[in-house]
């Protein structure tokens, strides 16, 4: 006999159901926040809210796995706040540090939205299947970081002595059309370490993170931005050197396969539906009678 739930259990259930969809509504107040604070003026501000939507949106799919909540409509909700965070938000940046004063140089920041609507969508028809091993191609939450941590990083008296005499506008230009480029390629990017306590790899893995964590704390300016400038040339560079550019997967995933297709690689039986069916006595039975292809054999 099935134990009726309670009205508490319910509650407790649905308010599960509800949390990953809760930091990805967390994620999209960030990033309209930084939105707002570019109008402001406050582009300091604008990037480290970009990095606070970063961190909600790691954590939405990981508590949705934690708690086995997942669901396509989290999923479709993820990536149309992502298209805002690390979409819009961080081509609005560029855009206002660079690219007011010329008449169609705004085409660069529509040319990175473009590119991470277009990652977001493929990475939702393919997330299942390499995106458990690695990203097809650069994700955009790390492409859209990097422009955001920029600004930032700029304020910082190494930049001041060292880098402040770049072309920094031609450098930003070419920099948002490689990281469009590589959001849709299929250069991989590996995920997030798993950290563990019962292997050596584990352990090595947790040292890692727990290291990045104090970095980032303690030097946010110098950390973030140069941190995903590491993991994008480190993938670019490891694809290069190993030949994986040349492997591309059989099909490409931005283009849907017509049924006739599949169709036409069936595999087609035949059947007699008639064996199903309840066999008749045997002294009601026909007489097996040879068909014409007994006759032959």
């Amino acid at each position: 006999m099935r134990v009726p739930r309670t009205p508490r259990r319910e509650t407790l259930q649905r308010g599960i159901i509800v949390l990953p969809s809760a930091f990805t509504l967390g994620n999209l107040f960030f990033g309209m926040y930084a939105i707002v604070a570019v109008g402001r003026g406050d582009l300091v501000w604008a990037g480290w809210f970009i990095i606070f939507a970063g961190v909600l949106d790691m954590l939405d799919g990981t508590v949705a796995r934690f708690t086995r909540t997942g669901s396509r409509f989290g999923a479709e909700l993820d990536s149309l706040v992502d298209a805002i965070s690390f979409g819009f938000a961080p081509s609005y940046v560029m855009y206002q540090l660079f690219f007011t004063d010329a008449q169609w140089s705004w085409i660069v920041s529509f040319v990175f939205v473009t590119a991470a609507v277009v990652r977001l969508a493929r990475f939702n028809i393919e997330q299942g299947h390499e995106g458990k091993r690695y990203f097809h191609g650069l994700p955009t939450p790390a492409a859209g970081m990097t422009l955001a941590t920029y600004y930032p990083f700029s304020q910082t008296p190494f930049y001041d002595e060292f880098l402040s005499d770049l072309p920094w506008a031609q450098i930003a230009g070419v920099g948002m059309v490689l990281l469009s480029v590589l959001m849709v390629s299929h250069v991989p990017y590996g995920t997030l370490p798993k950290i563990g306590l019962r292997s050596a790899k584990g352990l090595a893995n947790t040292a890692f993170i727990l290291a990045c964590l104090f970095a980032a704390l303690l030097v946010p300016r110098y950390f973030f931005f140069s941190a995903f400038l590491l993991y994008i040339s480190w993938g670019l560079l490891k694809s290069v050197f190993s030949g994986l550019l040349d492997r591309i997967p059989g099909g490409d995933p931005l283009l849907d396969e017509e049924d006739d297709e599949l169709d036409d690689r069936a595999e087609v039986r035949s059947f007699d539906y008639a064996e199903l069916g309840p066999r008749a006595p045997i002294s009601d039975r026909e007489p097996d009678i040879p068909t014409a292809r007994e006759d032959q054999a």
